[in-house]
């Protein structure tokens, strides 16, 4: 078991490792982009990347406090389907609504693998080789889809 302070060095570690590792990588319109904490620039939508002792996972969250309007926002990714699963070449789990670690009600679309723990650097290969190529997957699907999310709220 790792002091509190160990574990956030670890996390922090891991982060600044991947940060490093996919920096090289410029955003599919070409300009360079902080993968780590990716600015979809649309207010109440976020791409999440996150792991644990247990668990990894990423994803598309939609977290407009007006219940109707995430909906909506839902909806149209949910017209977006086909060519979201066409982007990330695999199938993620679509969610209407779920609770967020804070309590918070959200809408999100996920994908995640077990197994695995931020605090086994054994582990942070797989945890790199997880993350990449699905938040570039991500960056791709969110450059051809963002205008409509901008006019949508």
């Amino acid at each position: 078991m790792y002091s509190k302070e160990e574990a956030a060095r670890l996390r922090q570690q891991f982060w600044i490792s991947f940060g490093q590792y996919i920096k090289p990588v410029p955003s599919v319109s070409g300009s360079t982009v902080n993968w780590t904490n990716y600015k979809t620039g649309v207010k109440n939508i976020f791409f999440k990347m996150d792991v644990d002792g247990k668990k990894a996972f990423i994803s598309i969250q939609l977290s407009h406090p007006d219940t109707d309007i995430r909906h909506l926002i839902f909806e149209q990714f949910e017209e977006f389907k086909l060519l979201f699963t066409n982007t990330v070449n695999e199938e993620w789990e679509w969610i209407k609504d779920t609770t967020d670690d804070f309590g918070k009600t959200v809408s999100q679309i996920s994908i995640s693998i077990s197994g695995v723990s931020i605090f086994n650097q054994q582990h942070w290969p797989t945890l790199i080789s997880f993350f990449k190529p699905r938040i570039i997957a991500l960056d791709e699907f969110w450059d051809n889809v963002k205008p409509v999310f901008e006019d949508l709220v």
